[in-house]
């Protein structure tokens, strides 16, 4: 095993791109040849004072490069320049910036990181109206979508409801899923170079997608509650932001609430430095959210999104933005742009579900599903730190010494389970490490699958300095 060390890391850019740069350069350079060994991650990240996820992103790109191959419990070796061995293919990751999963997921491996809505049986239900709207409509179908028929506005402000509130239905727009709805509001309020907020940890591709867009990217502070008004209030000053994004219901990763006070400590923030909102509610309809919504407490300057990704079918890609007065058609225009359009078939099922009451009944089945996978999650690992929620599909473990999380994550899948480790989740560049994992459970087709998987989680943790050196 070669003793490189990389030197400094000057430059801009993520430190793990650079440290990925520095090696290949030093392999153009003959420093590192072929057939040698790489340090062990959690040593390498311990002599240039980085976290060890920082190096696991960095092996993982040089990996994509195919400059290098390995596999856990192995290392990581330095390759010819002509490529990488049949034997031993380079995982096929993201590209830089886009996230730290997989493009395509390997075959056989159960996944546990996603949080699509369990399949409950709602194929049946959903075929029966696909077959009704393509016997109804078919010149619609056949054609492109140049309205927005009332009743699809209705389904959103229904979705879209919290308890003793409904938006406006003028201000609905129906979406492809959630991400596009943000997307729309992100690029038709800002423009490139403007600075929007996110969350430290957060729905990360948020942040991924509006960098792409030309959009700057701060993170703020958060804490058990969501937000913190104080740090919210410093970066305010501080960088004069457009947008803020948030999850003040269920937020991802964290399972934190924003309680009532902190929602309206957020609105005064957001007037006072004229910020706007963006209120993604996609978990809080799960776990039905009684608090008063931002969109309720400041109208003029929030969109509210959500969808049935979570709670009723990922597939059919339903999701609406309800908007502040005066911008329906803005967010259209923009949403449109970015996706081409909303197709007539799929909007058309999403409204007829809310508003015959079936994806009110197929949210009830999947929160049942959900609460009796989370005992069996909550079960399996008595004794170590977690978050979890009854109607929540995922759980946020804390993961014990002397494991990292990326280095578990890849730990679980030598195992045969995908996982997502914090990094999935940190909106930019920060040195806090949370020392977590996010473990969704409703994907796995049976409940066995998903014991199964926690099991192996639960004896990979109790496994201590053996297992984690094994993997390091």
């Amino acid at each position: 095993m070669t003793s490189w060390l990389p030197g400094t890391l000057e430059g801009t850019g993520p430190l793990y791109l650079r440290l990925a740069d520095r090696i290949e350069s030093d392999i153009d350079n003959g420093l590192l040849a072929p057939g040698e060994k790489l340090p062990p991650q959690r040593n390498l990240a311990f002599d240039i004072g980085v976290t060890i996820g920082t190096v696991g992103r960095a092996y993982a790109l040089l990996h994509e490069r195919g400059l290098v191959s390995g596999e856990v419990g192995r290392g990581t070796y330095i390759l010819e320049r002509n490529g990488l061995s049949p034997a031993a293919p380079a995982p096929v990751m993201a590209p830089a910036g886009i996230g730290t999963r997989h493009v395509q997921a390997p075959d056989g491996l159960l996944r546990m990181d996603s949080t699509a809505a369990t399949d409950v049986g709602q194929s049946h239900a959903i075929e029966a109206y696909l077959a009704a709207i393509t016997r109804d409509h078919p010149h619609e179908i056949a054609n492109y979508t140049r309205t927005l028929p009332e009743h699809w506005l209705a389904a959103g402000a229904d979705w879209l409801a919290a308890p003793g509130w409904r938006p406006q239905e003028a201000g609905i727009v129906p979406a492809l899923g959630g991400h596009p709805a943000i997307l729309a509001a992100i690029t038709a309020i800002t423009n490139p170079g403007e600075r929007i907020l996110i969350e430290e940890v957060s729905y990360a591709s948020v942040a991924r997608s509006a960098s792409l867009a030309g959009r700057r990217i701060t993170t703020v502070a958060l804490d058990e509650q969501g937000i913190i008004p104080d740090d919210l209030e410093r970066v305010c000053a501080r960088e004069h932001p457009r947008m803020l994004f948030l999850m003040p219901g269920i937020q991802n990763p964290t399972l934190a609430v924003m309680p009532e006070d902190r929602r309206h400590a957020v609105v005064e923030i957001a007037r006072r430095y004229d910020l706007w909102l963006i209120e993604d509610v996609i978990f809080g309809s799960l776990v039905e959210d009684r608090i008063p919504s931002l969109a309720e407490l400041a109208p003029e300057r929030t969109f509210r999104v959500g969808g049935m990704s979570k709670s009723v079918a990922a597939g059919i890609r339903g999701g609406w933005i309800s908007c502040p007065p005066g911008y329906t058609a803005r967010i259209h225009a923009a949403h449109k742009l970015l996706t081409g359009g909303m197709p007539f078939l799929l909007a058309e099922l999403a409204a007829r579900l809310v508003l015959d009451g079936e994806a009110g009944r197929i949210r009830q089945a999947v929160r049942e599903e959900i609460a009796v996978r989370e005992a069996i999650a909550r079960q399996t690992l008595a004794g170590f730190e977690f978050s979890s929620h009854p109607h929540c599909p995922f759980m946020w473990i804390t993961v014990p010494e002397p494991w990292q999380s990326g280095t578990l994550k890849k730990a679980a899948e030598n195992d045969g389970i995908l996982i997502d480790d914090e990094d999935e989740f940190k909106s930019g560049r920060t040195e806090r490490a949370y020392h977590r994992i996010r473990v969704g459970f409703t994907v796995p087709g049976e409940r066995d699958a998903v014991t199964r998987g926690f099991t192996t989680l639960r004896e990979l943790m109790r496994g201590g300095n053996a297992v984690y050196d094994s993997y390091s």
